[in-house]
């Protein structure tokens, strides 16, 4: 049994009850009609005068959960009342929900559920005070996201082994069937080109080094360089023949056509143990008459000296591949835990988080943030159980354990700022404007470009002027509970709330699929982005040989483990929500309604602009185009 309740503006209410059967776990949307007495009742206080509702669920002995979408209340003079809800009704707990067409000036009647900060771990960001199965229930998986993360967990994460990694092929097995990655063969589920065959057959060149700074799982840690820093003490004589011609090492910096990749963040983080070795290394890179970015010089350590040579492309061989090996074990490390897990997966829960706590379900912004944080508690809650906890997967595959994860997040939580979160922002404070085939800059800006035009176009249908959003106390207590880290403490403007609202759906859709979705393609290939290194790097020149090199590379077990963690990680939902779509319909206003169509307009034409410069390469850049970016950080 549902009872409904009615509130006036006057808090006159009307009683009445909707009965359901006890196989009618879900109803989608419920209509009631009111009485000729209770429309009269109404009618005293106005033609607009139906401001709340609440919802009662009974409990009985067979007690299922009650899912709202949508209740419309209709009056005999015909006037309707629209209340989107979108909330589970679970044991004997209410809710209390206002009508749709409700503004900014709506003050918080309840928060629904009571979630409270906690620090999960020292120094990682505050998040949930709930494991898995303590979740309220909104937040929690539903049953086919459930029964997909249940399958890939058991089917991928957990029982596969390798029949052989090196060289040429890898074979992934389990009780039940091959899937061969060479030739690569996948679902129609899998939504992106693989490209670990490109991979696989130029790995090692220093072409592909580079382009992945600019184009591969972490294309955040590369910036401009104008000046080398006094740890990294490279001279002309030694990349000279790297340059173009005629032309010097200081000359090439003054021009902008050097880069750095610096992994100081690591610097001080404990390995895992004395079988699986971290360091904190620093690459130079040079953008070539070939509008290439390749590597011209490496240091695996923050501490020049004789102990710690600057590798060069002209070394030995060995020497070379395996410098570029740690650079890019390093940059799996920080891509993990730093871009993927903290920057997008944390950080997106503390919005999450925030939005519950100050903002009524009715609110314009909660409307507007509710389908970019769908699953994302719920994937963080399962993430700190399985992935990252003490044992978990990633403590298994990689150098770095629970105390060195904390100190890298406490790293990388001092340089955290809001501006980083602001995509146009942060691609200038890196100096990367101009670098060529810089295919997640140019792709991230009119992703951001859209987002942007889309939030602006809401915002200002419920918000007049810049005092408006002063006035408005949960926004601005909103924001206040977001501003843990070194993030705006209030807004003034509606321009202020435009772009951090945009920073936050960037982050939660566009963002995670940029630094989630091509795991597979990169780390399929265990050589080129190796999760751990087993033996320490090398202090010396002329050491190196293969054997030396296979003997440092993540053993059988842990490469098996890995391939299977980011062929999960790489899936998405079969009836995945991408950016754009939004079929539980939380605005009744037709200006947003019309927002939504317009924004979805743009986003194909974003999509159709990225397929026809794709077809022209031939390894085409496709994690930022808006037909494959889900809504959410959910997997």
């Amino acid at each position: 049994m549902v009872i409904v309740l009615l509130t006036g503006s006057r808090n006159y209410v009307i009683y009445n009850r909707l009965l359901f059967t006890l196989l009618n776990k879900c109803a989608y949307c419920a209509l009631f009609t009111l009485s000729h007495q209770e429309a009269m009742a109404m009618s005293c206080l106005g033609p607009s005068s139906l401001l709340a509702v609440k919802l009662e669920k009974e409990k009985h002995l067979m007690n299922f959960p009650w899912f709202s979408e949508n209740l419309k209340v209709k009056t005999p003079s015909g006037d309707c009342f629209e209340f989107p809800c979108y909330r589970w009704l679970v044991d004997d707990k209410e809710v209390i929900i206002r009508e749709g067409t409700g503004t900014y000036r709506l003050t918080l009647l309840i928060i629904q559920f009571l979630m409270k900060w906690k620090e999960w771990s020292p120094g990682f960001p505050m998040s949930i005070d709930a494991k898995v199965n303590e979740l309220p229930k909104d937040v929690q998986f539903d049953g086919n996201k459930q029964s997909e993360w249940d399958w890939d967990f058991k089917k991928h994460l957990v029982p596969f082994s390798t029949k052989t990694i090196y060289p040429n092929t890898i074979v992934l097995r389990n009780e039940h069937f091959f899937i061969p990655v060479k030739p690569l063969t996948f679902d129609s589920s899998f939504p992106f080109e693989i490209c670990t065959d490109n991979v696989m057959q130029d790995w090692n060149k220093d072409y592909m080094f580079g382009y992945q700074f600019l184009n591969g799982c972490n294309p955040v840690m590369i910036r401009k360089c104008m000046k080398l820093p006094d740890k990294f003490p490279v001279t002309h004589e030694m990349v000279k023949g790297c340059l173009k011609k005629g032309s010097t090492l200081q000359e090439q910096l003054w021009a902008g056509n050097i880069y750095i990749v610096d992994y100081e963040i690591l610097n001080g983080v404990p390995a895992a143990s004395s079988e699986r070795h971290l360091t904190a290394p620093i690459c130079l890179l040079y953008k070539n008459e070939l509008d290439q970015i390749v590597p011209i010089a490496i240091q695996l350590s923050q501490t020049p000296g004789e102990m710690s040579p600057i590798f060069l492309p002209r070394d030995n061989k060995y020497d070379w591949m395996l410098a570029k090996m740690w650079v890019r074990s390093s940059d799996f490390l920080v891509h993990q835990l730093v871009t993927h897990l903290l920057k997008t997966h944390l950080l997106s829960e503390v919005f999450e988080m925030a939005m519950y706590r100050q903002l009524s379900a009715v609110h314009p912004v909660y409307k507007l943030l509710m389908p970019h944080v769908r699953f994302t508690i719920a994937i963080n809650a399962k993430a700190r159980e399985k992935l990252i906890s003490k044992d978990g997967i990633f403590s298994q595959v990689s150098s770095i354990n629970g105390a060195g994860m904390g100190k890298l997040i406490q790293n990388a939580m001092k340089t955290l700022t809001y501006e980083s979160l602001c995509f146009p922002e942060d691609i200038k404070a890196r100096g990367m404007e101009d670098v060529p085939k810089y295919y997640y800059r140019d792709d991230g800006k009119m992703v951001w470009k859209a987002i942007h035009c889309f939030v602006s176009a809401v915002i200002k249908t419920y918000y007049r002027s810049d005092k408006a959003v002063q006035k408005d106390v949960e926004i601005q207590e909103f924001v206040k509970d977001v501003a843990c880290f070194d993030f705006p403490k209030s807004l003034s403007s509606r321009e202020q709330l435009v772009e951090y609202l945009t920073a936050v759906i960037f982050t939660a859709s566009a963002q995670h699929a940029a630094v989630n979705f091509g795991q597979f393609d990169w780390y399929g290939w265990i050589p080129n982005s190796p999760s751990t290194m087993r033996k320490p790097p090398p202090q010396q020149k002329g050491q190196v040989d293969l054997k030396y090199i296979m003997e440092s590379l993540p053993d059988r077990e842990c490469s098996s483990k890995v391939l299977g963690t980011v062929w999960s990680l790489t899936r998405t939902q079969e009836n995945e929500l991408y950016l754009g779509t939004y079929p539980d319909m939380y605005f009744t206003e037709q200006p947003v309604k019309e927002a939504i169509k317009t924004f979805r307009h743009k986003l194909d034409e974003v999509t159709n602009i990225i397929k026809s410069r794709n077809e022209k390469l031939t390894l085409g850049y496709c994690y930022l185009s808006p037909d494959k970016i889900p809504n959410s950080v959910a997997i």
